[in-house]
C-alpha cells in the first residue's frame, strides 16, 4: 500500500493532464483517433512497445512479471457519449465525456506509469495486459453497421471486436474500474447487469402531397408510431425479475413537412438480465413492428445485432475486492445482491472468463446528462489508479492464489472465445419482416 500511494503522487500529474486532454477530446465509438494518438504517444514515453489494433482506434501494452502465472487485462475505455446541450460538449459532434471514460483512460495510463516504477513488480507473478479499448458505448448504431459492412469491424462493442482479433488470446481474467456519479470516495461494486441487443429497424412507405394527395402515400412515420404503442403495450408482460428495458428512438422521421414520410428509421436496445429472455423479448417485439408496418401498408426491416452479454461476477471475488478498497478509501460499498440495469462489454468478457467491473466516486451528475463532471479527479483518476495496482497486487501475489482460486472455480457460459462467438452471432437478424404477395399479407419475426 506504501508503495502504491508514493507511485500514485509520482505520477498524479501526468494523470491529470490526461483526464482534462482526454475531456476536451470527446469522440464517440471507434472514432477515438484523437484519443488514440494521445495514449499511444504517452505510453510510449513510458517505453512501451504497443499491439495496435490496426484499422480501428485502440491498442494494447503487455508487462511481464518475469515469473509464470496468469495473465490479467485491465482496461480502459476511450469513447464518449453524445449530449449536446452539455455545457462542454463538441459544438460539432454533441459529444461529452458525461460518462466518465476520460477518468478510466487518464488511470489507464498511470497504472502503466507506476508499473514501470522501480519494485512495482515486486511479488507478482504471471503477466499484465494494458488495454486502451474503443467503444464501450453502444451507439450511432446506423454508423458501426456501415463499418460492418465494409469489413472493417464484426461487433459493434470494443472488447468483443478486440477479442475478434485476438488481441485478448491468452488472457485468463480481467477487470477495470467505472466512474460512478458522485463526488465521494466511495469505492464498491454490485452483483451484475444486464446484457442487450441492439436493433435498427427502417419503416418504409410511400411519399405523396401531404395536403393534395394523401390518399395516394403510404405513411412509414405512422406505421413507427404504431410499433411504438405496440412495444408500450407489451411492457406489461415482462417479468419484474428479468429487469427487460425497450428503449427506442426515432432517429429519421421523414424529410419534408408538405411530404408523406417514405422512410423512418428508429434504433433501439432490449435490455435484461439473461439472453435468453432478452432473445424472447426481442421475438415480441418484432411481431410488434412487423404487425404495425402491415397496418399501414408499409413494409419494415429489422436488423437484430448482438449487443452485450449480461455482466456476473466472481462468486468468491468480493471478499478480495473489499479488501483491495479498505486499503485505498475508509467508503466501501460492496452488494453481491444488487442488480445494475445497464449494460456494459465487459459483459462479453464474464461470458468467457472471471471478470469485475468495480466503482470509485469523483463525477457527480446524472450518468450520461448536461449536469456530468469531473469535480474530484484526485478520487476519479488517481485514487483509481491505486486501486488498480492494489487489485494487481491482490490477485497475482503469493503466487497469484487469488487470481488461480477465481479462475479455477469460475463457470463461464462458454469454453472459449469461439462458442462465445457463435452465441452471438446466432442473434443477428438481417429481416424484410413484410411482404405483400397476390393480395396476402405476409409476416416474419
Amino acid at each position: 500500500m506504501k508503495k502504491a500511494k508514493e507511485f500514485a503522487q509520482k505520477n498524479a500529474q501526468l494523470m491529470l493532464d490526461a483526464e482534462r486532454w482526454i475531456w476536451k477530446h470527446p469522440e464517440t465509438g471507434y472514432k477515438e483517433w484523437k484519443t488514440h494518438e494521445y495514449l499511444e504517444t504517452e505510453f510510449a514515453k513510458l517505453g512501451y512497445e504497443l499491439t495496435l489494433a490496426g484499422d480501428i482506434p485502440g491498442f494494447t501494452a503487455e508487462i511481464d512479471t518475469g515469473k509464470p502465472g496468469p495473465k490479467i487485462a485491465v482496461f480502459g475505455e476511450m469513447d464518449s457519449v453524445v449530449c449536446a446541450n452539455h455545457p462542454d460538449a463538441d459544438p460539432e459532434t454533441g459529444a461529452v465525456h458525461a460518462c466518465a471514460h476520460n477518468c478510466q483512460t487518464a488511470a489507464l495510463l498511470g497504472l502503466a506509469a507506476m508499473l514501470k516504477e522501480p519494485g512495482a513488480l515486486d511479488g507478482m507473478c504471471g503477466k499484465i495486459l494494458l488495454v486502451a479499448v474503443p467503444a464501450e458505448e453502444l451507439l450511432e448504431i446506423e454508423y458501426r453497421e456501415e463499418l460492418r459492412k465494409k469489413g472493417i469491424i464484426k461487433y459493434f462493442g470494443g472488447k468483443p471486436e478486440f477479442m475478434w482479433r485476438g488481441l485478448l488470446n491468452g488472457v485468463d481474467m480481467c477487470f477495470m474500474i467505472h466512474t460512478s456519479a458522485h463526488d465521494k470516495s466511495i469505492s464498491g461494486t454490485g452483483g451484475g447487469t444486464n446484457g442487450c441487443l441492439a436493433k435498427a429497424i427502417r419503416f418504409e412507405g410511400k411519399a405523396a402531397h401531404a395536403g393534395g394527395s394523401p390518399h395516394e402515400g403510404i405513411n412509414a412515420l405512422y406505421a413507427a408510431n404504431l410499433a411504438l404503442n405496440a412495444i408500450n403495450a407489451l411492457r406489461e408482460t415482462f417479468k419484474d425479475s428479468s429487469h427487460i428495458r425497450v428503449h427506442p428512438i426515432v432517429t429519421n422521421g421523414g424529410a419534408i413537412v408538405n411530404a408523406i414520410p417514405d422512410t423512418v428509421t428508429l434504433e433501439s436496445y432490449i435490455r435484461g438480465a439473461s439472453m435468453e429472455e432478452i432473445v424472447m423479448v426481442n421475438k415480441k417485439v418484432n411481431r410488434a413492428i412487423a404487425a404495425s408496418a402491415a397496418a399501414m401498408g408499409a413494409k419494415v426491416h429489422i436488423r437484430d445485432i448482438p449487443g452485450y452479454y449480461p455482466r456476473k461476477y466472481p462468486a468468491n471475488c468480493y471478499d478480495m475486492l473489499k479488501s483491495a478498497m479498505e486499503q485505498v478509501t475508509d467508503e466501501v460499498n460492496v452488494n453481491p445482491s444488487a442488480w445494475g440495469t445497464g449494460c456494459s462489454d465487459l459483459g462479453d468478457m464474464c461470458a468467457v472468463m472471471p471478470a469485475m467491473h468495480p466503482s470509485i466516486g469523483g463525477a457527480p451528475g446524472t450518468g450520461h446528462g448536461a449536469d456530468r463532471f469531473v469535480t474530484k479527479p484526485e478520487v476519479a483518476v488517481v485514487q483509481s489508479a491505486q486501486l488498480q495496482y492494489v487489485m494487481l497486487h491482490t490477485f497475482l501475489d503469493d503466487n497469484a492464489k487469488n487470481a488461480k482460486e477465481l479462475i479455477d472455480n469460475y463457470k463461464p457460459d462458454f469454453a472459449s472465445f469461439e462458442e462465445y462467438f457463435a452465441f452471438a452471432d446466432s442473434i443477428n437478424c438481417d429481416l424484410d419482416a413484410v411482404s405483400y404477395v397476390d393480395g396476402k399479407t405476409n409476416l416474419e419475426f
